[in-house]
């Protein structure tokens, strides 16, 4: 009965492996909701400072932000792109980061193609690890953000993105992250966030009426538009990494339900393989016995 041991030995070990999946699964749901109330928490603060920044840059028409700059690339010009990449520190979560990574890529190979540059600030260890093995010029990263990001962490790496762009070493930023839309589905983004198109800061009726009077600066018009439209673009950075950490648990939930499942198939296979080889070799010794005993009486 030694295959019998053995097969015995694989069912103990995928039965293990299963009450893993299964906590994984009970864990990432749990933390599935928190993320979820932590990503429709940070929109609100977004939309209330690209609120205030429109209507003040319509009050101010003379002064137009650096970070909202036309570029003007002439033919035959090296065009250098910013990309922030936000990908997840853990893996076991499906195809979340390789679906972003090959968006990316793909990106990043058109850019390249045309003749440009490419710089990249990497958030989240799997994007850092990839970038590097990619040879990309990874300028900035952080990693290790945990179940509760901080923007303080996100300030950083992200300045030093907005820095290159308003002192014109880089023309374009794009961020890229994993947009959440349900538990079940999960759409890489790639989208332009510098320079801020009019489309981004755009308000509706109500919203264009809701300010309805003149402001006083201090220090100046310039240095308030500037700080609020840092706080907007380092809020879209938080929305990206809040959707991203959604997106994950979200994956790693359904990714460690469907492997639950497959270990729970394989063991009612191996189960069925053994009790098979089992009444297989039962039957012969039954045999032999048999055949023994005939031999003797004959």
């Amino acid at each position: 009965m030694a295959a019998g041991k053995e097969i015995r030995t694989k069912i103990k070990s995928v039965e293990n492996t299963k009450k893993i999946t299964k906590a994984m699964e009970m864990v990432a749901a749990s933390k599935m909701r928190k993320a979820q109330e932590r990503m429709r928490q940070a929109r609100p603060y977004a939309d209330k400072i690209r609120n205030i920044t429109a209507h003040l840059s319509e009050a101010n028409p003379e002064y137009r932000s650096p970070y909202m700059r036309d570029v003007a690339v002439s033919g035959g010009a090296t065009k250098a792109v910013g990309f922030i990449v936000i990908t997840t520190d853990k893996g076991l979560c499906g195809g979340l980061n390789t679906n972003l990574l090959r968006a990316v890529v793909n990106k990043m190979k058109d850019v390249q193609g045309a003749g440009g540059s490419i710089q990249v600030v990497a958030i989240g260890n799997k994007g850092f690890g990839f970038m590097n093995r990619f040879g990309a010029n990874v300028i900035s990263h952080v990693v290790q953000l945990g179940d509760a990001p901080q923007l303080e962490k996100l300030i950083g790496p992200v300045k030093v993105m907005l820095d290159a762009f308003t002192e014109g070493r880089i023309d374009a930023v794009h961020l890229c992250y994993t947009r959440f839309l349900n538990t079940m589905r999960q759409e890489p983004v790639v989208e332009s966030l510098l320079p801020l198109s009019a489309a981004r800061l755009a308000q509706s009726d109500a919203e264009k009426t809701q300010y309805g009077w003149d402001y006083i600066y201090e220090p100046d018009a310039a240095t308030v538009i500037d700080d609020l439209l840092t706080r907007y673009i380092e809020a879209l950075a938080y929305q990206g990494v809040a959707e991203n950490m959604a997106s994950e648990q979200s994956a790693r939930m359904v990714a460690m339900k469907a492997a639950t499942d497959n270990a729970g198939t394989l063991i009612g296979e191996l189960k069925l393989i053994y009790n098979k080889t089992r009444q297989a070799a039962i039957t012969k010794e039954l045999s032999e016995i048999v055949g023994g005993a005939a031999a003797i009486s004959g």
